[in-house]
């Protein structure tokens, strides 16, 4: 076949949704698949362009086989509601010409957010004739309101207007959880358009490594050290500062450190709130090179995912798989009702208390601190759960079964040949 994949992130952003865009563009073009992926010019997480992609319009590259076409995006560092249109203004514009630059696709895979790509993405359907699916990894405008970034009642009406369309232009949705598939039936979106399939982790490239191994770990003098690592997006969704309160708790136990890993004007901030605090048992670093990201996680001996207690419940850290593949025990701080908390508790991978609680995760650390053997179990079960539910190649089965069932030519059949195909690789 040939994909077209609509993402404004990619390869080499070291987080969030670019590696997993990545590894499933590779994935198929491993399989004989012809892929090509339009996207924006580097810039996540710092949200500044990176230096080698600088003072061009337009590039095209190739990877491991994917043609990449980027566009310039107007990225800004400084973060709101009018930098985030300005970002997604440019990217549909400019985006429109590379993805005209090719070849036909059989189909169009676009991943939201950016939830303003389904238009052009709509239009690209039309001229190519050909179905398209829109991978939901966030509810827009729900999760921007909760978060703050919207409040202007006619901007939220604006992105709801949006979120309809998108739904309904697209032929099918993957959802990564079941708290969008019901968030998306509660909307009023057919059941029948909606195919469930989770997000994914390299579970060879993210594996238990030994501790004792790990560069990281000796390089930041942390060889004693009793580690909780917190690594990923520092947003207002996370309340990562209640980590730093818990390590304010814990200051009677020397050998525990809050390791938190993130973007360097992030962590500059909270190295301030750190210093206000007075406290020492808190290390804060840039971000490593994602080669790195195993030999980083090895360090852990519990990782954390972190939410706020008004986040929605549909939302799912893309942290949580990987915690679960690279053998170390979760202490998820998450609203208990929420998918994250419900991924967790199913995988017995891990332990959940109470969000934006420093007391609670402080009490969950030293669980874990004191009982090693309670640990060791947790991580043993979170390893076998993401082989058996969250690989690479389970994930990249269940698209390519579900792009071969839509450019299948009995198109009244449609939903039962989807079916059939997922059904044939879920077995």
């Amino acid at each position: 076949m040939r994909i077209l994949i609509y993402s404004y992130n990619y390869h080499p952003e070291p987080i969030g949704i670019a590696p997993l865009m990545t590894e499933l563009a590779e994935g198929l073009a491993a399989r004989g698949h012809q892929v090509r992926v339009v996207t924006a010019m580097p810039n996540y997480p710092e949200r500044t362009i990176y230096p080698e992609y600088r003072g061009r319009l337009f590039a095209t590259e190739v990877r491991n086989g994917v043609t990449i076409q980027r566009c310039f995006v107007l990225a800004s560092p400084q973060r709101g509601l009018v930098g985030r249109l300005l970002l997604e203004s440019s990217f549909i514009t400019l985006s429109l010409w590379p993805a005209l630059r090719g070849w036909r696709p059989d189909v169009i895979f676009n991943t939201s957010p950016s939830l303003p790509a389904c238009l052009p993405v709509a239009l690209l359907k039309t001229l190519f004739q050909c179905p398209s699916v829109l991978n939901l990894q966030d509810i827009l405008p729900e999760a921007a309101v909760q978060t703050g970034l919207i409040s202007n009642p006619w901007a939220i009406r604006l992105f709801e207007l949006l979120e309809t369309f998108a739904y309904r232009s697209a032929t099918r949705i993957s959802v990564i959880a079941q708290g969008f598939r019901d968030n998306l039936l509660a909307k009023g979106v057919p059941d029948t358009k909606m195919v469930p399939i989770a997000n994914w982790v390299d579970v060879n490239f993210i594996a238990p490594r030994p501790q004792a191994s790990s560069e990281f770990r000796r390089r930041h003098r942390l060889q004693d050290k009793f580690v909780v690592l917190y690594t990923g997006n520092i947003a207002e969704t996370q309340g990562v500062r209640t980590a730093i309160r818990a390590a304010q708790a814990l200051t009677a136990y020397p050998d525990i450190r809050m390791v938190i890993v993130g973007e360097g004007k992030q962590i500059a901030v909270l190295d301030r709130f750190r210093q206000q605090l007075g406290l020492t048992n808190v290390v804060l670093l840039p971000f490593v090179p994602r080669a790195e990201l195993p030999d980083m996680l090895a360090a852990a001996d519990v990782g954390l995912i972190l939410q706020k207690h008004g986040m929605v419940g549909f939302n799912m850290p893309s942290k949580t798989q990987v915690l679960l593949a690279c053998g170390r025990p979760i202490l998820a701080a998450v609203p208990a009702h929420g998918t994250a908390a419900q991924v967790v508790m199913a995988s017995g991978g891990g332990i959940v208390v109470e969000p934006e609680n420093p007391t609670s995760l402080a009490k969950g650390i030293l669980d874990l601190y004191h009982h090693p053997e309670k640990a060791q179990a947790l991580a043993r079960r979170g390893r076998q759960y993401a082989l058996e539910h969250y690989s690479a190649k389970r994930a990249i089965d269940r698209y390519e079964a579900l792009f071969y069932a839509l450019t299948a030519p009995q198109p009244q059949s449609m939903d039962g040949e989807v079916m059939l195909a997922l059904q044939s690789v879920q077995k």
